[in-house]
């Protein structure tokens, strides 16, 4: 097998040192930044088990850009990004399904005298 030099680009689009894909996960990030404070105000708020799976969600979409940016910037190698961004992916999908499953009315342990 032919080793892929790192620096191998896909169709002449290269990752690493890329400007323009850079200043797309900054405006991703800052966005995602913005909407994570206010995940935090809303939990600070609410003070709810729910809440608190939400902002979990959404600092996790956070860890994203900042490992997006890590790998354009040539801090986190491809095959580790790859596994970060999948992994939190996972994370993201099942803490809000969770979050929607667990606090559903009529759901699994959903006590009727609290009402």
């Amino acid at each position: 097998m032919i080793p892929i030099p790192p620096s191998a680009t896909v169709g002449g689009w290269g990752v690493e040192g890329s400007l323009p894909l850079l200043a797309v996960v900054f405006v991703a990030g800052a966005g995602t930044g913005l909407l994570f404070l206010v995940s935090l105000v809303a939990y600070r708020r609410r003070r709810s088990a729910q809440y608190a799976l939400i902002s979990v969600a959404v600092g996790a979409l956070l860890a994203r850009s900042v490992v997006g940016a890590g790998t354009v910037l040539g801090v986190v190698p491809m095959p580790v990004h790859h596994f970060l961004e999948h992994s939190l992916d996972f994370l993201i999908a099942a803490v809000v399904l969770y979050a929607v499953y667990a606090y559903t009315p009529g759901s699994v342990g959903d006590d009727a005298s609290s009402d």
